[in-house]
């Protein structure tokens, strides 16, 4: 059973992702602020966190870097009333995985856990197997049996997290926030690039497609 640190300041908010965590057999562990969530980490394991932003003592943001600066590399995910751009683009430069805006859908809140939790399990084995397919996240490599190929860091990244999270659309802004790290040098257009190349080296790929969603942005689908 995975526990799930749920850091809340609002009490009846904190009772119901308890009672929808019980419900899909999720531990969860309950939090008032960041700082009573530091405590609860020292004492005991927890493999994901769900936070919201606007708390007292010791907001979402500022928990997050604290875990980031120390090392602690758990999931995240935000779930928060602050919805602008700007929100969400601070939250995954300082080390959120995901970020979900309330109200929440709480079936969707579920998939996005289970998501981030075979993620994290991948990250921690450094590699990622679909079909006959092998991405080795230590050397960028990709293995196929037609054999191995390095492929540069960010084309690697982006293959990695489409394939983390089959059939999941990925919107262009989405992608970049998390891959390019909003360098000011880059815009979207440089996502459609990499999805071009990663298209021309494994257009005969037995295991996956990627999946161009009109108006959305792209998800890699599984033919196995």
């Amino acid at each position: 059973m995975f526990n799930i640190l749920v850091v809340e300041d609002n009490a009846n908010t904190r009772k119901l992702m308890e009672a929808v965590l019980t419900q899909h057999g999720y531990q969860p562990i309950l939090a008032s602020d960041g700082l009573e969530a530091l405590d609860v980490l020292d004492r005991k394991h927890v493999d994901l966190i769900v936070l919201d932003i606007m708390m007292p003592r010791m907001d979402g943001y500022e928990f997050t870097q604290t875990l980031r600066e120390s090392g602690c590399e758990l999931p995240i995910l935000m779930v928060t009333a602050k919805e602008k751009p700007a929100d969400k683009h601070r939250g995954f430069i300082i080390g959120t995985d995901d970020y979900m805006v309330k109200p929440v859908d709480e079936e969707e809140m579920i998939l996005r856990i289970a998501a981030l939790l075979r993620r994290s399990r991948i990250v921690n084995e450094h590699k990622l197997t679909v079909g006959q397919t092998v991405l080795d996240y230590d050397a960028l490599s990709v293995t196929t049996p037609e054999g191995e190929r390095t492929l540069p860091k960010k084309e690697f990244m982006l293959l990695f997290k489409l394939l983390s999270y089959p059939n999941k659309i990925f919107t262009r802004r989405q992608l970049m926030d998390e891959i390019w790290d909003m360098e000011s040098e880059t815009d979207e257009r440089t996502v459609d690039v990499h999805i071009n190349r990663l298209r021309d080296h494994f257009r005969e790929s037995p295991d996956f497609e990627i999946v161009t969603v009109r108006g959305l942005g792209y998800k890699a689908v599984r033919k196995d």
